[in-house]
């Protein structure tokens, strides 16, 4: 590394939202044990939960009363839950169109269907 990216990381970790230190613990708290995490991914976790801190407080913002609730937090990250549950359906629709695919090319074969 240069003198000048090694200055530029101290610089970028000095701007981070949030303890590097939190952020590696939860990192850590979730992956196998034998994983290494490479500073810059520390660093672009760090940056990623900041942004999404931001979107949530923007959309926080948009309530018309001086006091931010449970349930504008609830609406404002709503998007975000919604995205988990569309994986979770998207990965239960191709295993569902899995197990229709075994089927049909059971049949075929059991109709005498030959394989071009």
């Amino acid at each position: 590394m240069t003198e000048e990216e090694v200055k530029e990381e101290e610089i970028s970790e000095e701007k981070l939202p949030f303890p590097n230190a939190a952020v590696v613990r939860l990192l850590r708290a979730n992956l196998d044990k034998d994983k290494i995490i490479k500073k810059e991914v520390k660093i672009a976790v760090n940056r990623w939960l900041g942004e999404l801190c931001e979107a949530v407080a923007k959309e926080l913002n948009k309530t018309p009363y001086t006091t931010v609730t449970r349930y504008d937090f609830e609406k404002a990250t709503e998007i975000y839950r919604k995205l988990e549950k569309f994986a979770e359906e998207k990965e239960r629709i191709l295993a569902h169109l899995e197990a229709i695919k075994k089927d049909i090319e059971r049949l075929e074969k059991d109709l005498g269907k030959e394989e071009a």
